[in-house]
């Protein structure tokens, strides 16, 4: 899964071919509306904050061209050109480039550039403890893919969007018997956006989303708010 987005500690580096790496993150989010803002941040070890920041694929994006940064770099207003893949090297003065190695991939999702999918849950958004439910996403656009997350969860669940008997591409999530409710979002993927999907990457940048909450009702307990069962996050 591409990152998620959550600000994470200076400290964090990983170790490849004998060389610390730095790690790239985004916030809030890696998952960004269109006109949103994000922020991209390059952790190395204490001391070490000038960087440089490259996309690997889909249009380039000019403000990153021979530049360099200090701690972070701030990409405001979010468009369809900063959709895609990204990496930092940090300078190093120690090493034989001057720069340390690549770090992670991180891949910059943009919402609401089409049409929300919709979600819904059957038998309702309302289950007890041990319920089997399914959610549904749906949209009347071909989607090629669909992803379901629950907020606060870094695994997701994909599946490939099919036609339906309405006329919409439909991906049927069957989640077996609801133990806790929860925020779940639900994301539409396009492989044949101009920022094509490589094979092994998970997600393609172009997305739309919607959430849906599922109030979990412990048998004793009837009286659980209910909520509206369409929650937009965008």
């Amino acid at each position: 899964l591409a990152c998620l987005g959550f600000f994470l500690d200076q400290r964090v580096r990983a170790h490849v071919g004998g060389q610390d790496k730095p790690f790239c993150s985004a916030w809030p989010s890696a998952v960004v509306p269109q006109g949103g803002h994000v922020t991209l941040w390059c952790h190395y070890r204490p001391g070490f904050n000038i960087f440089t920041l490259y996309k690997e694929d889909g249009v380039p994006v000019p403000e990153l061209y021979k530049r360099i940064f200090w701690n972070s770099f701030l990409i405001s207003p979010v468009t369809a050109a900063h959709a895609g893949t990204y990496r930092c090297r940090v300078f190093h003065p120690h090493s034989p480039t001057e720069w340390s190695a690549p770090s992670n991939p991180l891949v910059i999702m943009v919402t609401g550039l089409y049409e929300k999918p919709s979600l819904s849950a059957q038998p309702g958004p309302t289950v007890h403890t041990g319920e089997n439910m399914t959610l549904s996403c749906s949209s009347r656009r071909s989607f090629d893919m669909y992803h379901l997350s629950r907020e606060g969860e870094a695994h997701e669940l994909r599946l490939p969007a099919v036609p339906s008997v309405n006329g919409t591409f439909q991906a049927d999530f069957p989640l077996g018997p609801a133990t806790h409710g929860g925020n779940y979002r639900c994301f539409g993927s396009l492989r044949d956006s101009p920022y094509e999907c490589q094979t092994q990457v998970t997600h393609c940048p172009f997305l739309s989303q919607e959430t849906l909450q599922v109030v979990g009702l412990h048998p004793l307990n009837q009286a659980s708010k209910l909520v509206s069962p369409h929650t937009c996050l965008l």
